[in-house]
This record gives structure tokens, C-alpha cells and sequence, in this order.
């Protein structure tokens, strides 16, 4: 089977290697479809802090189950599925106390172990989340960043009729967005600095659309809102700027959730989150019931992930995926590799 190895950052290296022997509690997927994530182009940069070469990437994908290791009930082959790409050790605290996305001894696949940048990949069976077969492969692929934005959603008590921000149009934040449209909220505002993104906003559901260059976002918010602002912001960008902006722009006693990926020790104003009670919560990837909540929401149409999709490549051409997705970040979303 053809498996792709990052050696270095900015260089792949494609290998005809032995298809694996799947083992007692495993199970052998044919992989399908994988996207290529923000967090994949830190690594191909060489700028991810949790990740070192070389790696087998690959952690948002769909395939079929080719084989089912001794001990395996539930799946049989030809079963279309996805995968939560997290291992975790079951023993520390946040695992014993129902946390396990925040397991001390974390590991993901494609960044602390080996992914599915490969034609058929062994996973443990318990990780293996079943997909209807309404459900295409591309829209299975896009079921994990899907769950991020449910984690992050659940993680902030949005209640029905809830009003929300979202900071940032990336894939996340559109998810995000979709999300919380998808379990009730009433009214959704999103903001980003590329029209493109926020057109694509628009398309996806989003009730406004705001150009953070243009228009200064505690008055949009204002004004679109009224004097009680909005009852939630989601920060899906990861920098110090939108994080501000989330802190200036919250109603007192209102929630933050901090969706994006936050280098560095960015200098807030942390006065005015205790003057104003505000809650910062950070929610970091997702849960199994996050991955069934995801699919529920695809396959009742309430999310339209292909939709996000704008350029397709070959698993042989995966190289020019990754440059596409990194050097044309204003033209594209999700960039999904095709096996």
C-alpha cells in the first residue's frame, strides 16, 4: 500500500509499505477521504510546538472497515466509518472524571502518532464511530472538525434562542457557526477580514456577516443586537487581536469561549474580565457523544460540510494540497484529499 511520511517540515516522502495486520481489539480501515487542517499546515511549516518528525499526518478522515481484529463486535467490513483520532490513557484525573479530551498523556493522531496518510490504516476499535450511509464520505471526513465546533458549543450552555458571536470564518469558526444554529441558537453573528470567508458565511447560515476591517465589531454588535449585546462570543481565530475584541466586545456576565489555537502570552485586558465578571472558558477538541451530536446534525441536512469543501487533490498529490491549503488561504476552506 502507498503511505505518505512528513520527514521534515515541508517535505513528504511517498513509501509502498506492507498493508498492517490488524491485531485483537483493532480495526483495519480503507481510508477514503481525509481534509487537510489548520493544525497540519503548523506541522508542515514546522511551527507546530507538539509535534516532531518524522509522522504519518491525517486525523480528519472517513473510509470503510476492511477488517475487524479477535475480540471486535459491532463493525464488520464494509461498514462506513469515521474516526475520533484522540488516545488517551484512562488513568489520570481528567480520564477518570469524564474529561478524557484533556487527558494528561494525550496523544492524536497525525501530530503525537502516527495518522491516516496512508491506504489502510489499523485503529483501535473503540475509536471507530459508525457513519449512516446517507452520508458521503467527504461529509464523514468533515464529522471531526464538526466536533470541534459541538464541544465548544456544549461547552458554552447554549441555551434555545441563545444570541452568539463568532470571531473568525475559517472552517471552525463556520462549523462553530453552523453548530449553533443547528441546536437552537436564534440569531448568529460572524466576522472575519476576507469577504470570501464571510460570503461563504452568508451561504452556510449565518444571520450577519461582519468585515473586521471595515467596521469596528463592539459597535456592529450593538447594533445588530441592541444594548444587551449578544449572549455568547466564540474566539475561533487564536490570536491576540480577536481575543481582545472578544474581551471589549462581551456583555457583563456573559461567556467567551476560546475555540482557536492561542500562541505565545498575548497581553489582554484581564481587568476588565474580572470587572466585568465575564467567564473565559478555553474547550479543547471533543468527546465521542461531540462526534454523534456531529453526525446527527450533517445527516439532518442542519450542517452542509461538503459545501465548505473548495478544492479536491489526489492522495498522490497530497504535497500540493498541503501548498494549496497554506499559500491560498484566501481562496480556500477545506481542502480534501481524495484516496
Amino acid at each position: 500500500m502507498l503511505q505518505a511520511t512528513m520527514i521534515q517540515p515541508g517535505k513528504i516522502v511517498f513509501s509502498q509499505v506492507p498493508k498492517p495486520q490488524v491485531k485483537p481489539g483493532e480495526v483495519l480501515i480503507e481510508v477514503k477521504t481525509c481534509g487537510v487542517c489548520g493544525s497540519d499546515i503548523h506541522v508542515w511549516r514546522g511551527k507546530h510546538p507538539f509535534t516532531s518528525y518524522p509522522i504519518i499526518q491525517g486525523h480528519e478522515f472517513a473510509g470503510l472497515v476492511a477488517s475487524v481484529g479477535k475480540g471486535v463486535v459491532g463493525l464488520s467490513p464494509g461498514r462506513k466509518v469515521t474516526v475520533e483520532p484522540s488516545l488517551v490513557c484512562g488513568k489520570c484525573y481528567p480520564c477518570r472524571h469524564g474529561k478524557y479530551n484533556i487527558c494528561d498523556n494525550l496523544k492524536v493522531m497525525g501530530f503525537q502518532t502516527d495518522g491516516c496518510h496512508r491506504n489502510f490504516f489499523a485503529v483501535p476499535a473503540q475509536k471507530v464511530i459508525p457513519l449512516p450511509d446517507e452520508i458521503s464520505f467527504e461529509a464523514g471526513a468533515m464529522v471531526e472538525p464538526t466536533a470541534v465546533g459541538v464541544h465548544a458549543v456544549k461547552k458554552a450552555a447554549l441555551k434555545e434562542g441563545s444570541t452568539a458571536v463568532i470571531l473568525g470564518a475559517g472552517p471552525i469558526g463556520l462549523l462553530t457557526m453552523q453548530v449553533a444554529k443547528g441546536l437552537g441558537a436564534a440569531k448568529v453573528m460572524i466576522t472575519d477580514i476576507v469577504d470570501f470567508r464571510l460570503k461563504a458565511a452568508r451561504r452556510l447560515g449565518a444571520d450577519c456577516v461582519v468585515n473586521a476591517y471595515h467596521q469596528d465589531i463592539p459597535t456592529a454588535v450593538s447594533q445588530e443586537f441592541g444594548k444587551d449585546g449578544a449572549d455568547l462570543i466564540f474566539e475561533c481565530v487564536g490570536a491576540e487581536q480577536p481575543l481582545e475584541t472578544a474581551i471589549q466586545t462581551a456583555r457583563k456576565g456573559s461567556r467567551i469561549i476560546v475555540v482557536g489555537v492561542v500562541g505565545g502570552r498575548p497581553p489582554l485586558s484581564i481587568g476588565l474580565l474580572q470587572d466585568r465578571e465575564l467567564e473565559m472558558i478555553g474547550t479543547l477538541m471533543y468527546m465521542q457523544e461531540d462526534f454523534l451530536t456531529a453526525i446527527e446534525l450533517i445527516n439532518s441536512g442542519k450542517i452542509t460540510p461538503e459545501e465548505m469543501i473548495t478544492n479536491r487533490f489526489k492522495f498522490g498529490d497530497l504535497p500540493q494540497a498541503y501548498r494549496e491549503a497554506d499559500e491560498n488561504k484566501d481562496r480556500n476552506l477545506k481542502v480534501m484529499v481524495e484516496f
